[in-house]
């Protein structure tokens, strides 16, 4: 059953130490009744009776303050959990007092029952919340776009195509049992169907980026051959898989449809990768972008390609961050491949006006974002001083223009989105998204910026 929180006790009071104020700042602010409803909402629907029956959950309120903590210094559940429990400071702010932790798998399951649309609206009771408390009044805005890693390995088409047939290989081991253990006479399959390709795959693997490594033209046949090999070694594992599928289907155990929806998932993506692969290697032909799959396990992965010195080529999602005074990210969004940027400047000034009900006095953008279309839309909603660089050549006018006290001194308050965008990364988790899928994706992404909101508020009331 599903309670709210455990009876108050006050451990400063039985123990006498040093307070954060950060932290006794962020206290009150969670103490707000719509953070919590809004959570409990989400958490009410793990199973249909949660909110009537059962032994008693963890309380709403401690898994909403430990989801925070983890977030604020950047740790994993199994760090939470053991850092939680050995300070009396972070049981007191969890509300946790004098009971016991909550186990980090048990913070997991609860963690993914909250919805990415929730976390957005906890993000904007937290910009209100910064408005009300006077921490931003909402007059400048600033946006500009980053790209949040998924927690893949470097793609290439024979690491892939291994890790088809390593999924389904798995699957096979795991159905072979599963149907072992049906208890009338098991059905039937063909011989050497549960085969196991994995070692050959791996083997076939090496050779590939052995011969790749050499670079030496007499060596590019070879590398055909190996591909062409690799690529009947999956094409094998994943016949093997649609048998087996097939088998699964008919048994009624939870196991065997819990592996049949296993099969189900995987064997399209295998196939993808198959056909890419014959397609970019052994028929020389491009295969554009969007159409890539570059990972098995984040299938939401997307090739972005911003040229940057270093790492002209990232694996992720491009994510769109709209800031605004006094170092509060109101919005953000996470985009699908890799749009221009000069589609964003609508939907951040569209956003900051819903939330602020008036459009800023100031917004700036880099050089992507302008266009005289893009100008002329901030000119009709109202927005008084416009700092959008434009690219390439400039009239005379235009450099005259962009020359104006107003525009290089927001030009130089511009720059500041940069750090504000290092900051989420390093400390918030925001450079690589350690949780799994999309909707965990978007989750990630939402308690960084949470997080690092919470501790911007809590930091200038504690400043004042």
């Amino acid at each position: 059953m599903l309670i709210e929180r455990y009876k108050h006790v006050n451990l400063f009071e039985l123990v006498p130490l040093e307070r954060d104020p950060v932290l006794d700042k962020l206290d009150g602010l969670l103490d707000d009744d719509e953070l919590f409803q809004a959570v409990r909402n989400d958490l009410a629907r793990r199973y249909p009776k949660t909110q009537t029956r059962g032994r008693h959950s963890t309380p709403v309120e401690v898994i909403l303050r430990m989801l925070v903590v983890k977030h604020l210094y950047k740790w994993s559940y199994e760090q939470t959990e053991s850092l939680v429990a050995d300070s009396i400071t972070l049981r007191q702010f969890c509300r946790i007092y004098l009971n016991s932790v909550p186990d980090d798998t048990v913070l997991i399951k609860w963690a993914n029952l909250i919805r990415p649309e929730t976390l957005q609206q906890l993000l904007e009771h937290i910009v209100q919340m910064a408005r009300q408390l006077k921490v931003t009044r909402g007059r400048k805005l600033r946006t500009d776009g980053t790209v949040v890693e998924s927690n893949i390995h470097h793609p290439t088409d024979s690491s892939l195509l291994v890790d088809g047939v390593r999924v389904l290989s798995r699957m096979l081991k795991q159905a072979r049992q599963a149907i072992a253990s049906v208890t009338e006479e098991p059905p039937r399959v063909a011989q050497g169907v549960f085969r196991n390709r994995l070692r050959s795959a791996r083997a076939t693997a090496r050779v590939i980026s052995e011969t790749t490594r050499r670079k030496a033209k007499e060596t590019d046949q070879g590398c055909q051959r190996a591909y062409r090999k690799l690529v009947r070694i999956t094409q094998a594992s994943v016949e093997q898989a649609e048998q087996v599928a097939d088998v699964l289907r008919e048994l009624a155990t939870e196991e065997a449809k819990r592996l049949q929806q296993q099969a189900e998932h995987f064997l399209p993506l295998v196939k993808q990768v198959i056909d890419q692969t014959v397609q970019r290697v052994l028929e020389g032909e491009k295969v554009p972008a969007p159409e890539k799959l570059v990972s098995l396990f984040e299938p939401h992965t997307n090739i972005i390609c911003r040229g940057k010195k270093g790492k002209p080529v990232e694996f992720g999602r491009k994510v769109w961050f709209d800031e605004v005074d006094g170092g509060i990210v109101s919005h953000y969004r996470i985009l699908d491949g890799n749009p221009k940027d000069e589609g964003q400047w609508a939907p951040s000034l569209e956003r900051h006006r819903e939330l602020f009900d008036r459009p800023p006095d100031q917004a700036s953008g880099d050089r992507g974002l302008y266009s005289a279309r893009n100008e002329a839309l901030a000119i009709e909603m109202g927005v008084r001083r416009i700092i959008l660089p434009k690219s390439g050549h400039c009239s005379l006018e235009r450099r005259q223009h962009e020359k104006q006290r107003w525009f290089r001194r927001g030009r130089r308050y511009h720059q500041g989105v940069e750090g504000r965008i290092s900051v989420l990364k390093r400390r918030y988790g925001l450079n690589r998204c350690l949780y799994h899928g999309e909707d965990g994706f978007a989750r990630w992404v939402g308690w960084g910026i949470i997080a690092h909101d919470l501790w911007s508020i809590g930091t200038a009331l504690t400043a004042r």
